[in-house]
This record gives C-alpha cells, structure tokens and sequence, in this order.
C-alpha cells in the first residue's frame, strides 16, 4: 500500500503481525500499577471499543500484557510501516488543505528525531501525548483525510470523537487533553484515568501538533539567559550556568547557553538521551568522572570558553561538589520533569538508572521517599552557593513547588503574595516584566513544503519586518526587537531545525501580524508554499500557570485561569485552523491550564483578514489581563494597542497611593 491509502484505511480490517519490542528506541519507564482488577477490564474494553467484535479474542491477551508490563495499552501493533515525519504537505491524501497541513504537523510531533518516546506517542516531557495509542492516531489521520472545509474533528484527549458539519471560518480541529473537574485533577487521578484509556496528559505543544523540536526551547532559553546575565549585569562570556535535563524540553539548555556565549554545565542521569543529545551537537562535552568535571570547568571558565558540558549523572553531585571545590556558579536552574516526579521527570542521587527506573515501577512509595530526600539535598546545596552569590531561578518545571512539598529549605523567611519561594519562578523577575507585559511571545511557523529554501526566505522576510519595526519602536522594547533580529539572523548558523522546517522568534502583536502578513504576501505571488503559524503555548495570554506563566501576577489572581479559556474561545472565532486547551504542562496536571492554536496561511484574502483578527486577539488578551494587575510594562503596551486600533477599549486599573492604605 502507498501512503496515502494507508492514511485512508484508518484502523486495518485486517490486523497487522503484531510488532517486536524495540530496545534501542528510548521508550516511556514503565507506568505504576494503580487499577483494581475491575479497572483493569474496564481499561481492556475502552481499548477494545476501537476493533470490530471479530479481533477481541485475539486482542485481549495482547492489550492485557502490554497494560501489565508498561501500565499502559499503546497497541504497539497497529504502528505504521511507513516512516514517521513531516512530510511536504503536497505527500498528504485529503479534500481540506488545512487538513493536510495538521497531518503534517501531528507526523513531527511523532517523528523519532523530534519525539521523547516515539513508540508511546510521547512527544517531550516524559509524559506529553499527541494519543494515548496507536488507534486513536490511525483513526485521526484517516478522518483528517476525508474532512472538508465544512467540517471540524472533535478530539477529546487523543480520542476523536468525530467529524461534524460547520464552516469554512471554523476550527478544521479543536482539541482539549485532560480537561477533568478540578477535584480529581491530582497526580493520581491522572495515573488512573490515562491507564483506562478516558484521558491524556498533552503537556503544551504536544497534544496540539505545535511542537517543532528544541529549537521552540532552545530560543526561549537563550533569551532567559541573556536577560539573567544582564540581570545580575554579568557578561555571559567567562561565566557559569549549571542546570540539568537533557529530554525533550530540557535538551536546549546546553545549545541555547552555547548561542548566549558562557559555560554551560548541564546534569543527566539517562544515557541513551544524553548520547543523542551529543550526536545532534547539542552539547560538545560528555563527562561522567565529578572529579574530571571540576577541572574541566575551571579550564573552561579561565580561557573564558564558549562550551557546553554535560555530566552523565545526577545534578545534586553537581552541586555539592561544586560547593566543596569553591567553582562559583553565576545563573544556576533546573529543567527536570517535576510535574512528574514520581513517574520518571526526577531521578534520586545515589541510585542508578536502572535500579531506580526498578524502584520507579515496583516500590513506588520507597522512590517517591528517595526523590524527596534528594530534593532536600539539591535544595541544601542551591541554597549554599547563593549564599556566596549564585542567581538561581525556577525554571518553571516545578523545582521549588515539589521541594516545598519534600520540606526542603526553599521558602521565602518574609513571604508576600507571589513571593512564597527563596528563589523567583524566570517569568517573575525576567521574562514576564522583560517580554510577556509588552506582548512579546513565542510566535513560530512551519513551511508546510518542507523545503529548506522556504525557511531561508521566511527568516529574510521576518528580519526585513522587525529591522523596519525597529527604526520607529519606543525605547521600552528597543532591546526585545534588537534580541530577535540578532536570533533570526543566526538562526540558519545554529542548525536549529530538527523535524519540520520551523522557526520561532520573540514577537509583539504587532510583529506577528506583519510577519503573518508579509507571509501571506509571498504565498500569493508564488514565492513560498503555505506557512503554518502557531506559538508555544508558554506566551503572553495562552496559560495561566501561578508558578510559571502568570507567576508575575501580584492582584491574587495567579490561580484563576479565565485568561486561557478566553484565548482559545476567542482565537477560535477569530479565525484559527485549530485550538487547543489542556490541564496540565510543564508544570504539573492540576496546576496549569494552558491553550494554543495553529493558523494556515494560503496567500488568499480570507487568510489576511484572518490572522489580522486572530493574533491581534491572541496576544491583547493576555496584555490587558497583565496590565489589570498594574503590571507597568502591560500597561504601556496596552494603552499602546488601543491607540492603532480604534475599536480596542480596555479597563485600565486606578492605583491606590500607598500611605492611605
């Protein structure tokens, strides 16, 4: 078969062989056992919904042993032969072109260069799904091929429940991942109801196909670190940043310290993942001797080096040793998977990887006691060196949550609201004040050719606009276009691309809008093939995250979430080919709701009118909820937008002199 008919076939009528476990793939840790023997056949029939009556015999067994030996039923059988990536949208079968071009972007979510475990359609972050299994994928692609511009597939955590009639300015997709009543939205409802095969952890970009590989990481981190050095008004050039995680988010780390020009030291217990991390030229160095790291660093550090390191082992030895031979950390974080700690996102020191990936599966209540001592002794050792003058920040994975929780010393002796924590979440004190108030976000696109010329013209295309934007911008965001135009012109020299030829740079409404339409432009003439547009959903209005993404939200509504809702009801309408809304990301289950969308531009009128609607939107709402908690940088920008768009009218807050209260 071809292709394009096994894309039309959907779920076989006749089952494939079933398929051989392959090792050498880097695969999920296998999931806690946690279903009662009747959740255990209620798991088997949710599965067995998708397969005529005839196969149930024969699937049984096999569903049975894949729920017992991973605790989760993937139906490894039913992967495709053929390979997995983005092909050029031009490859797909279908009646919708903004159909074809989801299909493109789910097949990168999958791709083995791009996904974390690709064989449990796990996209980055341990536990961030495009499908709960490899039916519900089939099932997808086929509906995704037979769809008109008159219709909308619904899909409820991987599931598609279906294709219904609606039009041609509706979503071609609308997704949601998770979404359960917020009483049973702990780790372990979790655990429970994605073992039944009824609901799915999407993280952000991964259940909504907007995932482009590290590159979309890889740039948000060069920006935090740049703005973290310039907070402490060091020059990254002879400094240190010691951090870990080297997965599917986390893997940036080295590359984006490498671009910001210090010396990066980056912790990794799992050595399949930092081997690939080496081979793609993520990290120039691995070291696996503590000892040989320390005086690797400090060679480092005296020739004032621009070198990525990464040490094969756990960070917490990083940390202490680093205390004890007096090598001075300048920014320290940490990227491991927290909002998944028990299940693979955080690995306890002196246990290896093998016998805890053991413990993880058999005695989970003796690792969850391991993670937590190691995170009282990470923790120990944080609060050492910035005692001696290190710049530690969460980045955002739930670091400083799950080591309170732990009873590690990281709470602050004179907390105020927002300011719980010793350390501030990066949003707190550089992105959210430095980017997310003025409007500045993740925006990205993907050439739905996947022609590599195509990328090199967008990257021209995008820099003409933001160098022509930069000639009239205020001085308060002179240094946001200034940091973008420096990406974008060396974004072709860093490599960045893995999986779809995609792009990410920081823009304000203003800025994606022109893109967007610049974009749309070239299309029309012939210049370029269709452009996918889309963010991350770590952005100015897409998540309300209290640690994270709203962290800097001082009004005491960092635990509201009305924002995100709003963003994906409105983008929705506003023109979007496809929204999302998810509980849970890099975060934790139950502690974010965040919402993205993606936007197909076919040159034509009706995309202009479009993405002037939808990113004008998706980026003011967020400013005017930020300016509404007195966030000054918002309120600039707001007041700004409603001076260029006359039918823009925000409530703006009144603030309260100080000494009358």
């Amino acid at each position: 078969m071809t292709f394009q008919e096994q894309i039309a076939q959907g779920i076989p009528s006749v089952l494939p062989n079933p398929k051989p476990y392959e090792p050498e793939i880097n695969h999920a840790p296998k999931r806690k056992e946690i279903l009662t023997e009747e959740e255990k056949k209620l798991a088997l029939k949710n599965a067995l919904r998708y397969f005529e009556a005839k196969h149930h015999a024969e699937l049984i067994p096999e569903f049975k042993d894949e729920l017992e030996k991973y605790g989760r039923i993937y139906m490894y059988r039913l992967r495709p032969e053929y390979k997995m990536y983005a092909r050029p949208i031009s490859e797909y079968p279908g009646k919708s072109e903004q159909a074809k071009a989801i299909m493109l972007m789910i097949q990168n979510n999958l791709d083995y260069a791009v996904a974390q475990h690709p064989h449990e359609l796990i996209t980055y972050g341990g536990n961030g799904a495009v499908f709960q299994n490899w039916a519900q994928y089939l099932l997808t692609m086929k509906y995704l091929a037979e769809m008109t511009d008159e219709q909308t597939l619904v899909m409820y955590s991987g599931h598609p429940m279906g294709l219904f009639p609606s039009h041609k300015d509706a979503p071609r997709v609308v997704v949601t991942n998770g979404m359960v009543i917020p009483n049973y939205s702990k780790p372990d409802d979790w655990e429970k109801m994605n073992a039944l095969g009824v609901s799915q952890y999407g993280q952000m970009t991964a259940g909504s196909y907007m995932y482009i590989g590290p590159q979309g990481i890889v740039h948000g981190t060069t920006i935090t670190v740049l703005n973290g050095f310039r907070k402490i008004n060091k020059n990254s050039n002879g400094s240190l940043f010691v951090t870990s995680g080297l997965g599917g988010m986390s893997g940036a780390q080295p590359k984006a310290g490498t671009i910001a020009g210090c010396v990066t030291v980056c912790a990794e217990v799992n050595p399949k993942i930092t081997k690939i991390r080496h081979e793609q030229g993520w990290i120039h160095e691995v070291i696996t001797d503590i000892d040989d790291l320390v005086v690797r660093v400090k060679k480092a550090l005296e020739n004032k080096e621009i070198v990525s390191i990464a040490y094969l082992g756990n960070i917490v030895d990083v940390w202490e040793k680093f205390d004890q031979e007096n090598v001075h950390i300048d920014l320290g974080s940490d990227q491991t998977s927290l909002h998944n700690p028990w299940a693979g996102g955080y690995y306890p020191a002196g246990i290896s990887f093998d016998e805890a990936n053991e413990m993880m599966a058999n005695h989970p209540t003796k690792f969850k006691e391991e993670v937590q001592k190691t995170l009282r002794r990470h923790a120990n050792a944080i609060n050492k060196h910035t005692a001696k003058g290190t710049y530690f920040f969460d980045y955002g994975n739930a670091f400083l949550l799950e080591s309170s929780r732990a009873g590690a010393s990281v709470m602050n002796e004179h907390p105020t609201l927002g300011r719980e924590f010793k350390y501030p979440s990066y949003v707190q004190d550089i992105m959210g004040p430095m980017c997310f108030d003025y409007g500045f976000g993740p925006f990205r696109w993907v050439c739905a050719s996947g022609n590599p010329e195509d990328l090199a013209k967008t990257d021209k295309i995008a820099c003409d606009v933001l160098e022509e934007m930069m000639k009239n911008s205020p001085a308060e965001i002179q240094q946001q276009m200034a940091d973008n135009i420096q990406w974008i012109k060396g974004a072709q020299e860093n490599k960045l691309v893995v999986g779809s030829q995609a792009r990410i740079l920081y823009a304000d409404a203003e800025g994606r809008m022109k893109i967007a339409e610049a974009f749309n432009h070239a299309i029309a003439k012939g210049e370029i093939g269709y452009v996918i547009l889309g963010r991350d959903h770590h952005d100015v209005s897409g998540t309300d995250s209290p640690y994270r993404e709203t962290s800097n939200i001082y009004d005491g509504s960092r635990f509201t979430a009305d924002m995100a809702i709003h963003n994906v009801i409105g983008d929705s309408f506003r023109g979007a080919t496809w929204v999302s809304i998810h509980n849970g990301g890099g975060v934790g289950w139950g502690e974010v709701i965040n919402g993205g969308f993606g936007m197909v531009l076919d040159g034509t009128e009706d995309s202009s009118r479009r993405l002037k609607s939808m990113l004008f939107w998706d980026v003011n709402n967020g400013i005017s909820r930020r300016s509404w908690a007195r966030n000054e940088g918002a309120i600039f920008a707001i007041k700004r937008a409603m001076e260029v768009e006359p039918l823009l009218k925000v409530t703006l807050p009144n603030t309260v002199d100080e000494s009358l209260l």
